[in-house]
């Protein structure tokens, strides 16, 4: 890629001292692993709305669609700064051209999922949204969000990877230019990796590409690009993985001897039963293409989604 890949970040992530407490919530993974690949964007919501640090607690109170930040000794009603800040913020954050963001769970400001949100009474319930996650992710629906807490999940962290890594090559071919060839082009080269997430999503997207030419660039990207976050928010699985390893173990049917297609056929099935990650049979495939020089799957995303370093396969 032309250049790193920009990522809107919690800041106590990263080791800053801007927790509540005056201390950090430092993710070694985030810092030393994925983050010699991307360049962070850090946003602190409490610190960049006025409020210092160390400083009084707070929590969600009331209804969990339309929650009230409250501090916990003070009872003092702090929505309105929060979100008359963090209307400001997502238009600073327009210019960044971000592919993605990472926030703190649990936090309520920043947690995407399962945030808690107390009754007048003071009985918790796990169904909110902190404020600040809620008002990016209405600013910027396509964008791929997570949380750091998820993102120690493996299959989830290379789902939210993988679809980052889309996104930006996405945002390439809009700097291109929305022509149908360009969308073409995309579409074929990440062909396979749709295929592993979603089979309708995929067949439904192609006919979308090969669209009449009354559809206008911009109503055909618009219509793409919702089907295509959709798509990549779907988790792979082995069976989907399997489906995608044997239809491109098709393209050398002529060329392997019965002995390599047998191996290979015994790798994808040790595979699909859990016994071997999925960098296996890829890499076994990676050499084929190479041996082969079948130049369409050379150019498949699915074949190098993101960097090897990241050994996100290594456990899938």
């Amino acid at each position: 890629m032309d250049e790193k890949i920009k990522l809107g970040i919690s800041a106590c992530l990263l080791g800053e001292n801007v927790r509540y407490n005056g201390g950090h919530a430092h993710d070694h993974y985030l810092t030393q692993t994925l983050g010699r690949l991307v360049e962070y964007i850090p946003v602190c919501p409490e610190v960049e709305c006025g409020l210092p640090v160390p400083r009084e607690t707070m929590r969600l109170v009331g209804n969990f669609e339309n929650p009230v930040l409250m501090t916990n000794k003070t009872k003092k009603d702090m929505t309105a700064q929060m979100k008359s800040w963090a209307e400001k913020r997502v238009c600073d954050l327009e210019k960044e051209n971000l592919c993605g963001f990472i926030f703190k769970s649990k936090s309520p400001s920043s947690g995407l999922y399962r945030v808690k949100v107390y009754t007048e009474q003071g009985m918790p319930s796990n169904r909110g949204v902190g404020i600040w996650a809620r008002k990016f992710t209405e600013h910027f629906p396509l964008l791929p969000v997570e949380e750091e807490g998820r993102l120690h999940d493996p299959g989830l962290r290379e789902n939210f990877i993988q679809r980052i890594f889309v996104f930006k090559r996405w945002q390439e071919v809009l700097k291109k230019g929305k022509t149908r060839g360009n969308l073409v082009d995309f579409h074929t080269r990440h062909k396979l990796l749709l295929l592993s997430h979603n089979q309708k999503n995929y067949r439904e997207m192609g006919k979308l590409v090969a669209s009449p030419k009354e559809v206008t660039p911009t109503e055909l990207y618009d219509r793409y690009v919702l089907i295509l976050q959709e798509t990549m928010s779907l988790k792979t699985t082995r069976p989907k993985n399997v489906n995608v390893l044997i239809h491109i173990l098709g393209y050398f049917k002529k060329m392997l001897t019965s002995d390599e297609k047998q191996e290979l056929l015994e790798i994808i099935d040790q595979y699909k039963k859990s016994y071997l990650p999925l960098i296996v049979p890829v890499s076994i495939l990676n050499h084929y293409v190479r041996k082969y020089d079948v130049s369409y799957l050379a150019s498949q995303v699915y074949l190098n989604p993101h960097p090897i370093e990241l050994g996100l396969r290594n456990q899938a």
